[in-house]
Order: C-alpha cells, then structure tokens, then sequence
C-alpha cells in the first residue's frame, strides 16, 4: 500500500504517518478522559511518558521511562496526594536528513494521585539508565499488620 505524501511549510516532501497522528488522538483522549477539558486544553501538545505505578506493602512506586533525558530537565512535586512529573526531552541537532521519527520531544507531564496515607516528607526520585525512579513511602500507620486468630 502506497503512504500519502505531504508537503511541508519548505515544499520539502515528507511521508504522511497515519498511526504517528492515531498514537497523538489516542494520547489527548487518554489525558481528556482522566482529567478535566479546561486542563486538557491548556496542555494540547504535552504527552506522557510510559509508566508503571506500583503498589508495595510500604510505598507507592513509580517508575517513568525517559530515555536521553537529563536530571537537570526534570521536575518532580508532590504536593496533597498528587505525584506530578514534569520535564524536557530536547530535540536532538541532527546534521543529516531525517527520514522518520517516532521519538517524542518537547514537554511531557504525568500526574498520579496517590492516597493521603503516604509520607510526603520522605519522597525519593532518582535518575538511572534512563528510567526515573519516584518512590512515595506509606505511613508506618497505613502499613498492613498481621492479625493473631484466636482459638
């Protein structure tokens, strides 16, 4: 099957990437369906990295993929239950031409709210091999305790 081709604002020709712009739609419906339209509008043109959020016995951890990303251009708040990852991945100087991209740039943001049983003084992040590691440690109170049956 032939792609169609586009021209660009320099009368370049550039391949038309039909699931490059279904990926963005699914992306904007995602973050339209998980919060609210007047948020969503501010924010048309910032995408989410993938993330795992997992649930330990002590903590909530979060484990967000951003390769090529520096700790400089990173931000990490947390701020009444809500984990906020914010930050920069910076388009590359390329001296060639480039025939495809799939790597997002620019602006990504992800946001999780977590229970109010966590200890905020406590919050971890740490940058390693390209996957940014938040840990949001439970409250010793909220953490499960091993009931005695009684006979």
């Amino acid at each position: 099957m032939a792609l169609l081709e586009r021209r660009g604002e320099r009368t370049s020709v550039t391949r038309w990437d039909p699931f490059a712009e279904l990926e963005s739609l699914h992306d904007q419906m995602g973050r339209l369906l998980t919060g609210n339209l007047a948020d969503w509008t501010k924010t048309v043109g910032v995408w989410t990295p993938a993330v795992d959020l997992e649930e330990t016995d002590d903590a909530y951890v979060v484990e967000a993929e951003l390769p090529g990303v520096a700790k400089d251009d990173l931000n990490v708040e947390f701020h009444d239950g809500e984990l906020v990852i914010t930050g920069d991945v910076k388009e590359k100087e390329r001296t060639g031409i480039l025939h495809r991209r799939t790597r997002r740039t620019g602006h990504f943001e992800y946001r999780a709210a977590l229970p109010k049983d966590v200890d905020a003084d406590k919050v971890e992040a740490k940058l390693a091999d390209g996957v940014l590691t938040v840990r949001v440690p439970k409250t010793a109170k909220s953490a499960p305790k091993r009931i005695a049956i009684s006979s």
